[in-house]
């Protein structure tokens, strides 16, 4: 392969490639709040902090669409920012937690259109006023604002192509041998 066709591929790699440390503690706390989002519902009752039906481990169509699910989405969120070094897998990992933190927070209120007026979610299980904020917090509108704001984090630091970035993968390219009396083909297996 000539020198003019490495270069030509050159900038496609450094706008590609992305220090897998980068998106380290934002993957790492949307994982966690992933986690809480799916467990809390089923054993924050155990604890007095829950959401109706108040039963520990007690599934609801309500807690599959409003929990349970965009924990999922937000754990895989995270560890796509985590674990990837491929700036288009970790965009699309800080969008997915992105919005899932964003129905954590209004899904609730949209669940009322389909399903008869009444939030699918139930309703804070606390009578005190404090403790019901608490839960409203914690469960839905909190969780998900925090959630957007750690995946919106994560996905400023790897929308934007550094010069550290392209210095390292430039650094990377020089370390690979390559034969300058290399046929047309040959060393594509050293390029990314």
């Amino acid at each position: 392969m000539t020198t003019a066709a490495h270069s030509a591929r050159r900038p496609v790699y450094s706008r590609v490639h992305v220090d897998r440390s980068r998106g380290a503690i934002s993957g790492v706390l949307l994982v966690l709040l992933g986690i809480w989002g799916g467990l809390i519902p089923f054993i924050g009752p155990i604890f007095g902090y829950a959401y109706t039906p108040d039963r520990a481990w007690q599934f609801t169509m309500g807690r599959l669409w409003l929990e349970i699910l965009p924990a999922i989405a937000t754990v895989l969120g995270g560890l796509m920012l985590l674990a990837s070094a491929d700036r288009r897998v970790t965009i699309f990992g800080g969008w997915l937690a992105a919005v899932a933190g964003a129905w954590f927070a209004v899904g609730p209120t949209l669940s009322r259109l389909f399903n008869g007026g009444v939030a699918a979610a139930g309703s804070p299980a606390s009578a005190a006023p404090t403790q019901a904020a608490l839960e409203e917090i914690g469960f839905f509108i909190g969780l998900g604002v925090v959630i957007v704001f750690l995946a919106a984090l994560g996905l400023g630091r790897h929308s934007v192509v550094s010069v550290k970035d392209v210095e390292q993968a430039e650094m990377g390219r020089r370390r690979r041998v390559v034969d300058p009396d290399d046929v047309e083909g040959e060393d594509d297996d050293l390029l990314p």
